[in-house]
């Protein structure tokens, strides 16, 4: 369900008392198996070696290559079949020196394959920032276990594929932690006692003249991820074409709000809401008058200032979103994901998803959890609004703010994955293909 995701400083812990010419054997082993696996034709290596530990494993794997008969060389040589970055390993911070980023611009120019080792050269192991030259691997071999700088961007794009190797180290704590499918197993489904109450009851608060499609998405994608009942609560003009477009959801206008929140067990506030003053009104209003665990997205999010609330909370804003909070450009929070998913949870004081295709769900007091998917289908309008509707049931259920979250970024990563395509996808298609991601 959670698997431990490394930091250079973690890594040095998991090392300390080990042989370290046995791992670095064992390490540069594993780099070139994968390769002769991999690359059966490659038959010119270059391997760029560093002079730290990192550069030692690429220049074993080196050796390891020659006695299988590769032509492997201890430098980038012109018409290389494939190109092995050892230049910089988890210890790399900051910015490469200018020698340094000639040499990573080369091997990005190679025309060639390249394996990383352990990490690509460029990227902070323990934050996945870039902060100027990163080498663009097609495969990175990694030591012991994945590092946070393979999966959080921008440095999971920079990684390629990721291949662990074993070099007889322990498994050991991490602070932060990569969601696996098995997270769907925490999300408690219907039992023969349940009403459709107690199966979980979401209101969704939102849906204003020309947004309805964003409540619509969010109350079907709780049905779907099995609430059992759904209200939406919405401008009285935009009242009749929702009744039209929900069948199995309750209606009602806006100003019934209150009417609806004491048989709910959840909210979700923002989808389609308008961005007016009187909006964001209501929105703190719920938040601080209500004790149902809520998600905020969207409008909701608009302005938004920090509140006071016992009840679970968790905000979903994407990077332009999470930027208006925090007072930065969105391209800031792209290439400081963790930085900016901290500084929005200690701002705010609940939990923060901050999506993306490493969808990053920090908490208070807690490590954050990495869902890393390959779902590009979902880079389309109104698959936010389907993610409020699915964090909301889990929510309804009675699950944990922080594994709600999670649990409902991998529901909809796993529905996505089970389109036939993802080319042309839409948010409803990943609404009817929660069942099935659930089953």
């Amino acid at each position: 369900m959670l698997e431990p995701l490394y930091t250079e400083e973690e890594m040095r812990a998991a090392e300390a008392g080990h042989d370290v010419e046995a791992m670095m054997e064992r390490a540069g082993r594993g780099v070139a198996e994968a390769i002769l696996e991999r690359y059966p034709d490659a038959r010119k290596i270059g391997c760029v070696c560093g002079g730290g530990a990192n550069g030692g494993d690429g220049r074993i794997a080196a050796r390891i290559l020659r006695e299988a008969g590769k032509d492997a060389v201890e430098e980038l040589e012109n018409g290389a079949d494939l190109v092995v970055d050892a230049l910089f390993g988890t210890g790399f911070h900051g910015e490469p020196r200018p020698e340094a980023a000639a040499l990573i611009q080369r091997m990005n120019g190679a025309g060639a394959p390249i394996v990383s080792v352990d990490v690509p050269s460029g990227v902070d192991a323990s934050t996945g920032e870039v902060a100027g030259e990163a080498v663009r691997a097609a495969l990175t071999v990694t030591m012991h276990a994945p590092k946070v700088g393979l999966v959080v961007a921008p440095g999971r794009f920079h990684a390629g594929e990721v291949e662990v190797v074993d070099i007889g180290l322990e498994p050991a704590a991490t602070e932060h932690r990569l969601v696996t499918d098995e997270i769907l197993d925490q999300v408690p489904r219907r039992q023969a006692g349940d009403n459709k109450y107690t199966a979980g009851a979401v209101l969704v608060v939102g849906g204003a003249p020309g947004l309805t499609g964003a409540a619509c998405l969010a109350a079907e994608a709780a049905f779907r991820a099995d609430a059992g009942y759904v209200a939406v609560a919405v401008p009285e003009r935009s009242l009749p074409i929702v009744e039209q477009r929900l069948l199995e959801a309750v209606k009602r206008t806006i100003d019934e709000v209150d009417e609806l929140l004491p048989r709910m067990s959840a909210l979700a506030l923002g989808p389609g809401l308008g961005r007016g003053e009187k909006e964001r009104a209501l929105v703190r209003r719920l938040l601080e008058e209500s004790s149902l665990p809520a998600v905020v997205d969207a409008d909701g999010l608009n302005e938004l200032e920090p509140f006071e609330r016992e009840a679970p909370s968790v905000l979903t804003p994407h990077e332009g979103e999470l930027g208006r909070l925090l007072g930065e450009e969105s391209k800031w929070v792209a290439a400081h994901r963790l930085e900016a998913l901290r500084r929005g949870v200690d701002r705010y004081g609940c939990v923060v998803l901050l999506k993306g295709a490493d969808t990053l769900v920090g908490a208070p007091g807690s490590g954050v959890l990495v869902r890393s998917s390959n779902a590009p289908g979902l880079a389309t309008a109104g698959t936010g609004d389907v993610l409020t509707g699915i964090v909301a049931a889990f929510l309804a259920k009675g699950m944990k703010a922080q594994l709600a979250a999670a649990a409902g970024a991998v529901a909809q990563a796993r529905a996505a994955l089970l389109a036939p395509q993802q080319e042309g996808l839409v948010a409803s298609d990943v609404v009817a293909l929660l069942p099935r991601a659930l089953a």
